[in-house]
């Protein structure tokens, strides 16, 4: 921006008293002001990605008006599959992997494969077809994996080649019992509500987990939040701040088969299932990256920008520097202050080096 405002005061006559500051620069800073709001890469990311041909789904047919009547029946007959077939199959799917992974984890003594098993069923039970790439980059004992965050299915697609700890609150009910069964399957590190506040002892847990070499590697999504997988946004410092290993790994879903992307503001947890079990399918691939360590000289968030960017490279997504908290949240007053005092410095900048010489 500050480039374009120097091509332009160039490209016009200097003002005879003053600095380089005119009134018609507000005309530059309205144009990039509706630029902005009209193209804006921030909240379209919290939103299911637009497709350039419509899928036969009823949820991504809003920009397609002109539907023949051969269209129509084929769309009812993609339904008749999806609903009274693919979908109770799915369901008994899904239901036979959680019920054996608490079963399976009480009855069994090699509970590793007991917990792949598991998650293989319920992949099965989304009709997912992975393509694992780069397997000798997967990550090992006593490092962090990290990765690119689209949907809790997430963790599903990377369990199913492999076993993680997971970080989570600890919960109650029907999803309190299944962190129960994967404890006894392998070591996970949960929280409870109140721990979760109190930074330095997550950090000590975690910073104990990744010591002992004998435990799995710990899974993190860094972004904090789902994203609908056109891009990597901010990747929150703690799990870079360890000390240890860090193992990239990089998830593109293919939308024309399904939208992965869970819009947590708008679907609750079973609404979300039950319309990926009405998909067409779940087509994805995952890359493996090369582990990343934290160089001499570089602090927590240049070691997990770097990180980022490599992620949103191999994936093919777009690398943002914004936060994904704003999905709920406003934008901090602090960093407000920082584009005013941006804009401001552009303004007086010619005027205050004009006025010194």
């Amino acid at each position: 921006m500050e480039k374009e405002l120097e091509e332009l005061r160039r490209s016009r006559p200097k003002p005879p008293v003053g600095g380089d500051f005119t009134l018609s620069d507000c005309f530059y800073f309205i144009r990039q002001g509706i630029e902005s709001i009209v193209d804006d890469q921030v909240t379209q990311r919290f939103t299911s990605e637009e497709l350039v041909s419509w899928n036969l789904l009823t949820r991504t047919n809003n920009d397609f008006q002109y539907i023949s009547l051969k269209l129509t029946l084929v769309y009812g007959l993609g339904i008749i599959v999806r609903y009274c077939i693919l979908a109770p199959l799915r369901i008994t799917l899904t239901v036979i992997g959680v019920s054996w992974l608490v079963i399976g984890t009480s009855a069994f003594f090699v509970l590793y494969l007991v917990h792949v098993m598991c998650y293989r069923i319920c992949a099965r039970g989304l009709s997912a077809t992975i393509r694992y790439h780069n397997r000798e980059n997967k990550p090992k004992k006593g490092g962090i994996c990290v990765a690119n965050h689209t949907s809790p299915i997430d963790i599903v697609i990377l369990c199913t080649d492999g076993c993680y700890a997971m970080v989570g609150q600890v919960h109650g009910g029907l999803m309190g019992i299944i962190q129960r069964a994967m404890v006894r399957s392998c070591p996970h590190v949960w929280f409870e509500r109140s721990e979760m506040k109190d930074r330095h002892l997550v950090t000590k847990r975690l910073k104990d987990h990744v010591n002992d070499k004998k435990k799995l590697p710990i899974l993190i999504f860094p972004e904090g939040t789902c994203i609908n997988n056109t891009s990597v946004m901010m990747f929150k410092k703690g799990s870079f701040e360890i000390g240890t290993t860090i193992y990239p790994v990089a998830i593109k879903y293919d939308p024309k088969f399904g939208d992965a992307f869970w819009n947590s503001s708008k679907h609750s947890m079973v609404s979300y299932l039950l319309r990926m079990m009405t998909s067409w399918a779940l087509v994805c691939n995952v890359w493996y990256l090369p582990a990343m360590h934290q160089q001499e000289g570089e602090d927590a968030v240049q070691f997990a920008n770097r990180v980022k960017s490599a992620i949103a490279h191999q994936g093919g997504l777009v690398d943002l520097q914004w936060d994904g908290g704003l999905k709920r949240a406003k934008v901090k007053e602090t960093f407000k202050e920082q584009q005013q005092k941006k804009y401001s410095n552009m303004v007086v900048r010619d005027d205050s080096s004009s006025n010194s010489d």
